[in-house]
């Protein structure tokens, strides 16, 4: 199984670029903080490569800047090539899949506040509607809005069916 998964900053702002068959794709950089700090120096990043395509790659370039938290959804892609001098290049890039705003929209810092999703089928914002409900008459429940209005409670003194 080949999952990554990032949270972090973009080190710098990201370059949308087409390919030699006309699909735009983009190269970002995401730094994640090591969760280990040795006593007396400071924390330590790593900085990671990605790649998006398509819609990805527009919507990145296009709503992402450096120093914007950033969530990224893709997987593993090692690679080679032959710089200018014969050496052998070793590459590690994370193809992505979807891409997440994380903290707050209004700051665009800290991993607090709604998030939101993108992935190459369309736009999905995980932030709850903020329109009322219309309201339901003897309606069977959907449970495809994932909201809390879609169950009822189990009384705790009852046996459950599993």
């Amino acid at each position: 199984m080949n999952v990554v998964v990032l949270a972090g900053r973009l080190a710098r702002d990201p370059e949308l670029r087409t390919s030699a068959g006309g699909v735009p794709f983009c190269n970002f950089t995401v730094a994640v903080d090591r969760d280990y700090v040795k006593p007396g120096e400071e924390r330590k990043a790593d900085f990671i490569r990605c790649v998006a395509w398509r819609q990805n790659a527009e919507f990145v370039h296009r709503y992402f800047t450096k120093g914007k938290w950033i969530g990224v959804q893709g997987s593993i892609q090692t690679g080679s090539y032959q710089n200018k001098d014969g050496a052998t290049v070793y590459t590690t890039d994370v193809m992505v899949d979807s891409v997440s705003f994380i903290g707050n929209k209004d700051s665009g810092s800290g991993s607090t506040g709604g998030s939101e999703n993108y992935r190459s089928s369309g736009y999905v914002s995980s932030t709850p509607s903020r329109e009322p409900r219309p309201e339901r008459r003897n309606e069977q429940p959907s449970y495809s809005s994932g909201s809390n209005d879609d169950f009822v409670p189990t009384p705790l003194d009852t046996d459950l069916p599993f």
